[in-house]
């Protein structure tokens, strides 16, 4: 009651105080000084810094990739095809968690450090953890059950894997959203290190795990495609856990485990505002590699299992944009809680132009030789020739892809999602259009489906481009 009475104009004092306390003791921690380098350091060698653990770490995750799509490949182009169809919607879970639920924590936990509100920055992180796990619950409901690639054309055979493997999956939907939130907690304190090593700990294990329960030995029956499943829900498991308790330590300026949880409709209303459009541009994406797997299936099995292969590799584009991808989210976002705008664009156009130069690259040696590729996941000359086709028409417009890639994430930690969603409308609607009139129209072959693909994401990358290089990032008075 006497704290009630004292004089007006010594509670500012004190407040102002104690906000000072809280960012000098702050400053101490190994987080502060990752934040002071995202505000001060130079712009290229700190985004190297950055992207390089998430980008060895991403690598990791791009293993998996390739070595599910080998593992898988020895089962038949059955087991290759099932995969093939639930994969859009695997990657729609993954996007979703990493870079639309996991990328927006980033944003708003390195944007609260970059104002130096450590108390934020923690309450920020907890309510997007309890969104995750919200969200892995909905996953589990409309993915595990073999409704949805019905939907998507599988049949028969096909559809036993495709069921199979999907059923183990989304029923561990939790491990994976639980993971990537996690890791986007720790980039938007800086803590790259320890996100990368998550991943590149859940791939270690996945190496060993996945051929012994897709193939079995000694008392472990094998498990066909629902052991690759089962093997990434439990690793990814495990490596949730364990970054769980790193972010939990005494010291850490964002502590996920600790005392003062409180439920606040505002907090969970600010990670919502960034999460809900940034998890509607990979539902746009994947809703056009599903409508792509739809019209490929009218030309069969074999044709859907070549593009499963061949498209396999943009998945890998998506890691390589996301290792620079969370680092520009991390430094747009603490650059614009600091009030820097000018330096947070300048960011966006580096990291943008590395991802653009590397994804390019990929997408020529592709487009030049594609068998190089194909010969990794199957030994059927006609799934060869058709993924082959797909790699020299599409390939050389990979660089649009990564550029669109990493603008967005530099848009997510601008808090300006508007452009990003419009350029990931316009590649749906390319597809969606462009291939109806190619298949059911025109009855044209593969390639000219392909063409179409091709020109989606050239257009999505320029229009996102073109976009950012006319938008105004000044932080509304709201966002500060």
């Amino acid at each position: 009651m006497s704290t009630a009475a004292a004089p007006t104009r010594i509670a500012p004092r004190t407040t102002r105080s104690a906000e000072a306390s809280a960012v000098s003791s702050a400053a101490a921690s190994p987080a502060s000084d990752a934040t002071q380098r995202m505000l001060r350091g130079p712009v290229l060698p700190t985004l190297l810094r950055l992207a390089t653990p998430n980008v060895l770490g991403l690598f990791a995750n791009t293993v998996v990739i390739g070595f599910d799509g080998y593992i898988v490949g020895r089962l038949g182009a059955e087991a290759l095809a099932g995969v093939a169809v639930v994969l859009p919607l695997a990657m729609l879970m993954l996007q979703m968690s990493a870079g639309g639920l996991g990328g927006s924590t980033t944003a708003v936990v390195a944007r609260a450090l970059g104002a130096g509100d450590t108390h934020e920055a923690t309450r920020l992180a907890r309510h997007a953890l309890v969104l995750g796990l919200a969200a892995s619950l909905l996953f589990t409901l409309l993915f595990s059950t073999p409704a949805p690639y019905v939907l998507l054309a599988a049949r028969a055979g096909v559809l036993a894997q495709a069921a199979g493997y999907a059923g183990v999956l989304f029923s561990g939907a939790a491990a994976i959203w639980s993971v990537n939130v996690l890791a986007g907690v720790a980039r938007g304190t800086g803590q790259m290190g320890a996100a990368a090593l998550a991943l590149i700990a859940t791939t270690a294990m996945h190496l060993t795990l996945c051929p012994l329960l897709v193939f079995g030995a000694g008392p472990v029956p094998p498990l066909g495609v629902a052991g690759a499943a089962t093997s990434t829900v439990t690793c990814n498991a495990l490596s949730a856990l364990a970054l769980l308790a790193w972010l939990s330590r005494r010291g850490q300026p964002v502590r996920v485990l600790g005392p003062g949880w409180q439920w606040q409709r505002a907090t969970f209303r600010r990670v919502l505002q960034l999460a809900l459009p940034s998890a509607l541009s990979p539902i746009l994406s994947n809703g056009s590699i599903a409508l792509a797997t739809a019209y490929i299936a009218g030309f069969g099995s074999l044709a859907v299992a070549a593009y499963g292969i061949a498209a396999r590799l943009e998945y890998i584009l998506v890691p390589i944009a996301f290792g620079f991808g969370g680092a520009l989210t991390a430094m747009v976002a603490t650059n614009l809680g600091a009030r820097q705008p000018a330096r947070a664009k300048r960011v966006a156009w580096t990291g943008a132009a590395m991802v653009w130069a590397v994804t390019g690259l990929i997408g020529l040696w592709a487009a030049l030789w594609p068998q190089a590729w194909m010969t990794l996941f199957t030994a059927d000359p006609v799934v060869r020739a058709v993924g082959s086709s797909y790699l020299r028409i599409v390939g050389g417009c990979y660089g649009f892809f990564g550029l669109g890639l990493a603008l967005f994430f530099a848009s997510q930690g601008a808090s300006r999602l508007a452009w990003p969603l419009l350029a990931s409308t316009v590649r749906l609607l390319i597809v969606a259009l462009g291939g109806y009139a190619a298949v059911h129209v025109a009855a044209a072959p593969p390639e000219t489906l392909f063409g179409v693909i091709a020109f989606s994401l050239s257009a999505m990358g320029l229009t996102l481009a073109a976009a950012i290089h006319f938008a105004d990032w000044t932080p509304r008075a709201s966002a500060a």
